[in-house]
């Protein structure tokens, strides 16, 4: 993106271009001659780009998959926005509000590959995937398909249908360490019988870093009359794909993870010939039964953050979706590739490269992951986040774009001791 193109779009929300996109957008123009690629390894550069967070000194963060904190730019826009919006009151809520989420979504949309007309601004992948769940027009008898180490708040919906409507569950485990894709289509492709409505699947596994083969997963499911739902809360702003392409059914989202929005937002796709297919969570008025909006009526929310996914959309664009994805797949495999061969050290993630891209699952034989996780804060501060379950026994690791080989480093030292 161009400086004239930024600044139209920005003003769009009548906002300006700060400091900090004006010092990105010099970094970012010095290095256009290297490819992705090359520029993954560059510290020079990544320290620059550390330097647009604030960063807390008291521990190394290896936990970005739940929240990743935004870069200074996206928080100081945001802070501005909360002012603003407090600023006009009513005025804002009654004017330009739902003008200023359209533009947004139509943003959002661009990003993703899809319709305007078919993505919704939410505040989560929960409340966008269970709005499909609870919303399907189930009968008893029905049947989903999902996975084990699908996250728990879906499979808890998925649950509450039963009990509300009595449909059938399968849950099935995805092969850690498959041979090929086929080897995971086929698992998922066991569990569908003649009754099966909906097949849940995650585009990346949140517990192991696993990106699976979304389009062949769903050219199987179509071929038997079966809709696809996929939970991409760790694959938006992670790593580059359309949507489209995918050629799912339902897609939802957090924004709040690899975007780096303000908490409290995500997004929710819905194929448009299966808009009618879904019963609203919360009553609207009269709609076109197309009119994805109908789906998206929650009352008064906090407008501010959908102005903030304008800024962290601007910030990402700015860095390139291709330079952040090569980095991210960088760091991962800079440690990964140092520890996987370890006695006593299991890697829970795919070797392969295209299977993977930032985060990564490791665990050390004969500890417990909690108590792993504990020992990396307590004895070497380093914070991640404890996993133990399905078959998935480590500590999920999720660096980003600010952190640093030379944290990394501390961190293979630390398994070292421990393994």
């Amino acid at each position: 993106m161009n400086k004239r193109d930024f600044l139209k779009q920005v003003s769009l929300l009548g906002l300006t271009a700060s400091p900090f996109i004006a010092n990105l957008e010099r970094l970012v123009s010095s290095v256009e001659h290297l490819s992705p690629t090359q520029l993954a390894g560059d510290e020079d550069f990544w320290e620059k780009i550390r330097a647009t967070y604030k960063l807390k000194p008291d521990y190394i963060n290896l936990e970005n998959g739940y929240y990743c904190f935004l870069p200074q730019d996206t928080l100081e826009h945001f802070i501005e926005h909360v002012r603003e919006v407090n600023y006009q009151g009513s005025y804002y809520m009654r004017t330009v509000q739902w003008d200023n989420k359209k533009k947004i979504a139509a943003k959002l949309a661009e990003m993703a590959d899809c319709g305007s007309d078919e993505l919704i601004i939410t505040r989560n992948t929960t409340e966008s995937l269970d709005t499909v769940i609870g919303g399907v027009h189930w009968e008893k008898g029905d049947h989903a398909v999902m996975a084990n180490t699908d996250y728990g708040a879906m499979r808890n919906m998925f649950k509450l249908v039963q009990s509300r409507y009595g449909i059938d569950i399968t849950s099935i485990d995805v092969p850690l360490h498959p041979k090929n894709d086929e080897e995971i289509v086929a698992a998922y492709e066991s569990a569908i019988t003649d009754k099966t409505r909906l097949l849940m699947v995650c585009h990346i596994i949140n517990v192991t870093g696993h990106i699976l083969p979304i389009r062949k997963i769903c050219d199987m499911a179509h071929a038997k009359g079966v809709d696809v739902m996929v939970d991409g809360a760790h694959a938006f702003g992670q790593f580059n794909f359309s949507i489209n392409e995918l050629d799912c059914d339902y897609y939802g989202t957090s924004l709040h993870k690899w975007l780096s929005v303000p908490l409290g937002a995500g997004f929710l796709y819905v194929k448009k010939k299966n808009i009618p297919k879904v019963w609203p969570m919360f009553a609207e008025g009269p709609r076109d039964p197309y009119d994805i909006s109908v789906l998206n009526h929650t009352g008064t929310h906090p407008c501010h953050t959908d102005l903030g996914i304008a800024n962290a959309i601007d910030y990402h664009n700015m860095i390139g979706s291709d330079r952040k994805e090569a980095r991210l797949r960088f760091i991962q495999n800079y440690w990964t590739d140092k520890v996987r061969d370890w006695d006593h050290i299991v890697l829970n993630t795919p070797k392969e490269r295209h299977r993977s891209c930032g985060i990564a699952n490791v665990g050390i034989k004969g500890m417990k992951p909690a108590e792993m996780a504990k020992t990396l804060m307590d004895k070497y501060k380093i914070f991640t986040v404890a996993i133990d379950g399905h078959g998935v026994h480590g500590c999920r690791i999720s660096p980003n774009v600010y952190t640093t080989t030379k944290e990394l480093d501390v961190f293979i030292d630390a398994l070292k001791d421990m393994a």
